[in-house]
């Protein structure tokens, strides 16, 4: 299973929401290039970068510490936030993403998603499937849409969708563990998923047994940043040890 981290940004620093909540906002460090620095030395590859404030807009806004930490490490970077056009999408590619997760876009614009997938290929393109109570959220959470979440992921497979990452919007940053019961439920009812677990992971002991249930990846944040999970835990995890 891989090791994602996860880095938001507000104002270019690195924080920490609770359940998607910006009045919440803890920022961790000033510098997001030295946090991801920080990952790579420890052996992790991959990195999940959200642009809290394009979230908010509607358009890509922290472009350019994308491309900091795309060319200052060789973390393999997933980034999400407030990508709404084939402008927002070029730039972000541009500037260093390897992947970019689409959330809001793959409900409101189901037709520009659409043809994302097409355009850059499955390998590219990651559904952001972010749900309270199963149902959809969109617009960095701050809106509730009215579509189920299974059917939301088993419509997107239909369209060539492989990598999911689902976030359980009342975990989110709350430290008390991730939707297990949930996940197992997608990877029952969405056969051949990719999923990428997000969301409440609050103790090193949870990764293996989402490894277990068969999610691919897992997005790990606030445990990080609190000292619950330390990033020697991940390298040893990595490697096998």
């Amino acid at each position: 299973m891989r090791i994602i981290p996860a880095i938001d940004i507000i104002d270019g620093k690195c924080v920490r929401l609770s359940k998607g909540d910006y009045d919440t906002k803890i920022i961790y460090n000033e510098n997001p290039l030295e946090v991801a620095k920080s990952f790579e030395a420890h052996g992790i590859e991959y990195l999940h970068l959200v642009d809290l404030d394009g979230a908010k807009s509607s358009r890509i806004v922290n472009y350019k510490i994308l491309e900091q930490i795309a060319t200052q490490t060789s973390l393999k970077i997933d980034f999400g936030g407030g990508l709404k056009s084939d402008d927002d999408l070029r730039i972000a590619f541009e500037s260093g993403a390897n992947q970019i997760t689409g959330g809001s876009i793959a409900v409101k614009n189901r037709a520009i998603f659409e043809k994302w997938i097409s355009e850059y290929g499955t390998e590219k393109i990651i559904l952001g499937a972010d749900a309270k109570d199963e149902k959809i959220a969109v617009s960095g959470w701050l809106e509730e849409s009215n579509e189920d979440l299974i059917p939301f992921i088993q419509d997107y497979q239909s369209k060539g969708i492989q990598y999911v990452i689902c976030t359980d919007i009342a975990k989110d940053g709350m430290l008390q563990g991730p939707s297990f019961d949930l996940y197992k439920k997608i990877l029952a009812e969405a056969e051949g998923v990719k999923l990428i677990a997000s969301g409440g992971i609050s103790t090193f002991d949870e990764l293996p047994k989402l490894a277990e249930l068969g999610c691919e990846g897992t997005i790990i944040g606030k445990a990080i940043y609190e000292g619950r999970i330390t990033l020697k835990q991940l390298e040893n995890y990595i490697i096998g040890l």
